[in-house]
């Protein structure tokens, strides 16, 4: 499946990535979702919708607070979700970052709700980021706030994410 933000479509920067799923999801959506459009509904970020048929997230305007209201309005629950509200994916900072191209920019560091992102210091330029894995939610607020979509998601070592259509 393939997710564009307008900015990379205008770029041409057209890049193959998994589907972001709601947080907790413990069995492949496409096998229990009733498409109620609940989680949709009751999400206070507004950043699920229906994708092909299953709820997804979209971090181009906010981010996950794991506030839980998808876990709590879906009539699925009990056998869709974990206890865990968590995501297998972390933030990961692109070639194309503003920091990384010797223009300051820490907007990402800024926005970041678990101090995630951190910037060390280099010779002659701007601060470099870099991503605490450990640290990292995976919630996306790092997402909608950089000025050149330069963060995107990928898939924690170790965790094995269902291929969604």
């Amino acid at each position: 499946m393939t997710l564009l933000s307008r900015r990379a479509l205008l770029r041409g920067q057209i890049r193959e990535e998994f589907r972001i799923l709601p947080p907790g999801l413990s069995r492949p959506v496409s096998e229990i979702c009733e498409q109620c459009r609940a989680c949709v509904d009751h999400c206070p970020q507004s950043i699920i919708s229906i994708q092909s048929g299953i709820p997804a997230l979209d971090f181009s305007a906010s981010g996950c607070d794991f506030c839980g209201k998808c876990h709590e309005s879906c009539p699925q629950a009990d056998v869709f979700f974990d206890a865990d509200l968590s995501f297998p994916h972390m933030a990961q900072v692109q070639s194309h970052c503003l920091a990384l191209n010797s223009v300051d920019c820490q907007s990402c560091r800024d926005h970041c709700p678990s101090d995630a992102i951190l910037f060390r210091p280099r010779a002659g330029g701007p601060w470099h980021p870099q991503i605490v894995d450990d640290d990292c939610t995976g919630c996306g607020a790092c997402i909608s706030h950089c000025p050149t979509d330069a963060i995107s998601l990928s898939v924690r070592s170790g965790s094995h994410v269902d291929a969604q259509p």
